[in-house]
């Protein structure tokens, strides 16, 4: 990708990721039909059923017809929606914030026929509340909070009797009620508010997410056609040659026909060659030539350090065995290893002051990577939440830089993106300082031998 096309992105991450927004026509900033329409029957039954024991279990009289019938208004809007429309609807914000404010209006007549705020099935005002804090937008939100706000004030003072044995009247203290309707409203307050704040946490995470899948599109478009430059390069260099050499010779002239049919039967079949080549190379990833992806650990190495070598820093690479026995094993060439290791050698070339080490070890059961750079070192502020997305060493305003900040907007998501990556590949990856009081970071990868090594190339003699 171009200089241009990454500055674009940044600026797309930074708009959108940054801000946890979803992006328009994502889906999943919309809620479905159907989740609002199983809502609505479990509020129908809950609602049924306490009418009925309130009346004819417990012997308390209410105005049975009217509750009935409120109840009965929603069942039949239910079906409406269920007839008119697909189940796996997806309702605009607006139209969700409509739904949810006929639920508000329903349950309010339903507690005004039942006592007000004396009922203590108010507290279900918190219900509809709760569902468009955690689903629909901030304006939709606070217009249904102030909805239910006025609907418990009016209850709190217009209400009919709350049900009560025949012949006695439930007179509760105004300071009771006074106290009820407080709480209500505090807890409708605080309620919003956290399913909101809750909401917002899982809607930056997706967003944080869905540039981890991006990048890692990215990052396998790059390795595809860095992989088909290499092999197109390698495998057509001697066809072309050949055709190259025949060429010339036909040029000169002075050739018998013999000759000239034998050198164009040549040409033909170096051209048909190439084709063929063309043709292999252009297939799937998927049917890739098996050798190309794979490559032993020492390459891993050289591949991910080589597009930062041109900062000014030195690159120190070693490849060390822990067992004598083991021999250095061939990794499959993975986007998500190359992408999530690259990453961190950056950010440690961003702020080492001269050197960074890569050193892969490995093992009978075990491959592991350790980067540590000379540079400050992590602050144990951002230690404790490195690795999770939007947190940053680095001061997104450049004037606060300094010049052990590094070079790249801070946006916090190298460090999640590269961790996400790996950890996918089965990877334990740990962040930290450099120990014994050494400065500078250190951070640690290591996976099970058996799930980054790649299969033998070819089968060993013998074999089955």
């Amino acid at each position: 990708m171009s200089t241009i096309d990454d500055r674009v992105a940044m600026r797309w991450l930074r708009q959108n990721f940054l801000a946890g927004r979803v992006m328009p026509g994502d889906p999943s900033g919309q809620v479905r039909l159907q989740t609002l329409v199983i809502l609505r029957w479990l509020a129908i039954a809950g609602q049924l059923s306490a009418v009925l024991i309130v009346h004819f279990a417990l012997g308390f009289p209410l105005p049975l017809g009217a509750c009935l019938a409120v109840i009965a208004a929603s069942a039949w809007l239910n079906v409406f929606l269920t007839l008119r429309y697909r189940s796996s609807m997806r309702l605009p914000d607006w139209q969700a914030a409509i739904y949810l404010a006929i639920d508000l209006a329903q349950l309010a007549v339903l507690i005004f026929l039942t006592g007000g705020m004396q009922n203590p099935f108010a507290l279900l005002f918190m219900a509809p509340v709760a569902i468009s804090a955690s689903t629909l937008s901030l304006l939709s939100t606070g217009l249904l909070l102030a909805q239910a706000f006025t609907y418990v004030t009016l209850l709190a003072w217009f209400h009919m009797p709350l049900p009560w044995r025949p012949g006695e009247t439930a007179d509760l203290p105004p300071l009771y009620v006074t106290g009820h309707w407080i709480a209500l409203l505090l807890g409708l307050g605080f309620m919003a508010a956290y399913a909101w704040r809750v909401s917002q946490e899982s809607r930056r995470m997706s967003a944080a997410l869905a540039a981890t899948q991006l990048v890692l599109a990215r990052a396998q478009r790059l390795s595809a056609l860095d992989g088909l430059a290499a092999a197109a390069a390698h495998e057509l260099g001697t066809p072309l040659g050949t055709i190259s050499l025949v060429s010339k010779e036909l040029m000169r002239g002075n050739m018998s026909q013999e000759e000239m049919q034998e050198d164009l039967a040549l040409l033909n079949s170096q051209a048909e060659r190439c084709k063929d080549i063309l043709s292999r190379l252009s297939r799937k990833p998927d049917d890739a030539d098996a050798i190309y992806l794979r490559l032993p650990l020492h390459g891993l190495l050289d591949e991910v350090v080589a597009p930062h070598r041109d900062m000014d820093v030195f690159f120190r690479i070693e490849t060390i065995a822990d067992d004598e026995e083991a021999s250095e094993p061939e990794i499959l060439r993975r986007p998500e290893m190359l992408y999530g290791l690259g990453n961190f050698i950056e950010n440690a070339a961003d702020f080492a002051r001269n050197e960074v080490s890569v050193i892969a070890r490995y093992g009978k059961n075990h491959v592991s990577v350790t980067i540590t750079d000379d540079g400050p070192g992590f602050t144990p502020d951002v230690l404790e939440k490195l690795g999770e997305p939007y947190v940053t060493t680095r001061p997104r305003d450049k004037r606060q830089r300094t010049p052990g900040d590094g070079d790249h907007e801070g946006m916090g998501l190298g460090f999640f993106i590269g961790k996400t990556l790996l950890e996918r590949t089965g990877a334990i990856v740990e962040i930290g300082n450099r120990p014994e009081g050494q400065p500078g970071a250190e951070i640690s990868v290591r996976w099970p031998r058996r799930i980054v090594e790649a299969e033998p190339a070819f089968p060993q003699p013998g074999a089955a």
